[in-house]
């Protein structure tokens, strides 16, 4: 066979004779099926691996040092003793000194511990008791430190088999990639596991400590990783695993809370899936509920459906908006909600908050604004803080003018006070799902229409939008992107203390008129928030507690302009557009 080319003076390893033999050995095979064989059993990569495992360890035995002695303690201490009978001179005397030095004589006691001690790699013994007949086992041994192993184990309904049930990304079992979905546990630590229960062997890792060594028999085929696309959700509602009863593991559980970007590593389990917080540099996956997991159990719990709050709130939430500017007077004579959404408010009664896919969106240089729309209950101070935002810089900020179908009177104007149109284009823009909520008044129609925000747009102007919550979901499109702030009451007696000389509209037939807010205001307002955040709050993206107004106008400005200049999770779906 022709000498293997190496460099000089080194002689050919084992690894490189091996990569190179089915070359060598081509001209002396005649038939297609034994090179093919021959091809493929020098091509594996296991027996790679293991020849690659024998020249390191090759290797450490030839370089590793050897120590010259043992015993260099005694030898210093024989060396004092017969010292002490010569005759005392200045280099005799030098020495005698040193060698008593309780640290030198620690140094020598320490090198001679080193010296005797063994520090070959160590590998597991095989069981003694293994049975010809038994399935090929693998012993796999793992060092345990503080975080958890991230696997899952349970018994099997029909075999009684102990297996592993799934592999926590990044965990260290997927790390050591030597455990897979499916192996089944024979023994840990060796203690024999087939009559144990899962939580049983839970509590025997738990109570391990260092090294914890596995008997497993392989499963059939190994789990061949899978390269998923990266994809983050962000997160609807609270969860904890501890209070979870349908969770495999507690401890492998990930809590979070509503509003938090998780990345999902893993949707293999149709019921538990896989994820980690967005950013965070620990590799380990953890279970969270999957979407349509969760849905189902969401549903299961909700009551029959009833009308939403807007319908049936006392008199004050119901009625025209202030951004309308029209009367209260008359809410006791309207016995249905005066206004309507181009869909049935019942649709999002049906929708069950889970999770929903995002992506990173930053707003580019020349781009339009994002509509910012503000949420909040009667009285709590919608109206000041777009005034104030819209006198702090009227180049920037806009509000819509509503359309209405009655008469224009002397001193307004068109497109000043309202858009006045006839009643039948109204109907027909309604019919059309033109606007956004309308409401009729005394035989005349009045509403906000989508045209009115994408006017105000295109003129490269953020636009202020003061809605009822239910309307969000329609607005809730790639091109209007809205950014939505809840504006929520403080506590009953900082409202008492901080509008005790506040007017709201009173209830009375003269128009305009005013009267002090009464407990029971403060009361409805606080009962009326309450009932926004628990029915929609997973569609608001900032929560401003209103309790000082400049303090909550600083805090809003301030969110807007982050919205401008900085990166959000929006809906995937908004930047695919």
């Amino acid at each position: 066979m022709p000498a293997l080319a190496t460099g000089a003076g080194h002689e050919p390893g084992l690894y490189e004779l091996l990569a190179a033999l089915p070359s060598q050995l081509q001209p002396h095979v005649s038939c297609p099926e034994d090179n093919t064989f021959l091809q493929n059993m020098f091509g594996e990569r296991s027996l790679h691996s293991l020849i690659k495992i024998h020249e390191r360890l090759q290797h450490y035995e030839e370089s590793k040092p050897t120590p010259a002695l043992d015993n260099t303690a005694a030898l210093a201490h024989e060396l004092s003793e017969e010292l002490e009978g010569k005759p005392a001179n200045g280099e005799i005397k030098e020495l005698l000194k040193l060698l008593a030095k309780p640290h030198v004589k620690s140094l020598l006691m320490v090198h001679d511990m080193v010296a005797l001690k063994s520090y070959d790699p160590e590998l597991p013994p095989l069981p003694d008791d293994l049975d010809d007949d038994e399935d090929s086992v693998k012993i796999i041994r793992l060092v345990k430190n503080k975080e958890p192993l991230g696997a899952t184990i349970i018994r099997d309904d029909h075999t009684g088999a102990i297996l592993v049930a799934r592999i926590m990304r990044g965990g260290a079992a997927d790390r050591s990639g030597l455990i897979h979905v499916g192996d089944e546990l024979k023994e840990v630590n060796g203690i024999p596991v087939d009559d144990k229960k899962p939580e049983e062997i839970i509590r025997i890792l738990a109570q391990s400590q260092g090294a914890i060594t596995f008997k497993v028999v392989p499963a059939m085929k190994a789990e061949t990783p899978t390269k998923e696309p990266k994809m983050f959700l962000k997160a609807l509602f609270d969860f904890d695993p501890k209070e979870d009863k349908a969770i495999p593991c507690k401890e492998a559980g990930l809590a979070f809370k509503k509003g938090s970007i998780l990345q999902i590593m893993s949707q293999d389990d149709a019921t538990w899936w896989q994820a980690k917080f967005e950013g965070d540099a620990n590799p380990r996956a953890g279970l969270i509920p999957s979407k349509q997991f969760q849905e189902r159990r969401f549903a299961q719990r909700q009551p029959v459906a009833t009308l939403p709050f807007q319908r049936t709130s006392s008199k004050r939430s119901s009625g025209f908006r202030r951004s309308f500017r029209l009367s209260k007077r008359d809410k006791k004579k309207t016995n249905k909600s005066m206004y309507e959404c181009k869909k049935s408010d019942m649709y999002d009664m049906a929708d069950v908050p889970t999770y929903e896919e995002v992506a990173p969106y930053r707003r580019q240089s020349g781009a339009r604004h994002r509509l910012v729309v503000l949420v909040g209950p009667t009285g709590v101070g919608l109206s000041e803080l777009q005034r104030k935002l819209l006198i702090s810089d009227p180049q920037h900020f806009s509000v819509t003018i509503a359309h209405t179908s009655r008469s224009k009177r002397s001193q307004e104007s068109d497109g000043v006070e309202y858009h006045f149109i006839s009643k039948s284009l109204f109907e027909t823009d309604i019919y059309n799902n033109k606007f956004i909520e309308y409401g009729e008044y005394k035989g005349n129609y009045y509403g906000t229409s989508f045209d009115s925000i994408r006017s105000i747009l295109s003129r490269n102007k953020v636009c202020l939008l003061d809605v009822q919550p239910h309307t969000i979901k329609h607005l809730r499109t790639a091109e209007l992107k809205p950014f939505v702030v809840f504006v929520k009451p403080p506590s009953l007696e900082r409202l008492q203390e901080t509008r005790k000389n506040a007017r709201t509209l009173s209830g009375k037939e003269d128009k305009g008129s005013t009267k002090p807010y009464t407990e029971e205001d403060f009361q409805e307002m606080l009962s009326t928030a309450q009932s926004m955040e628990n029915q929609y709050g997973h569609l608001f993206d900032k929560v401003i507690v209103n309790d000082d107004l400049s303090a909550a106008f600083g805090e809003l400005r301030l969110a807007l302009r982050k919205v401008e200049m900085e990166t959000h999770w929006v809906p995937v779906s908004w930047t695919h557009s």
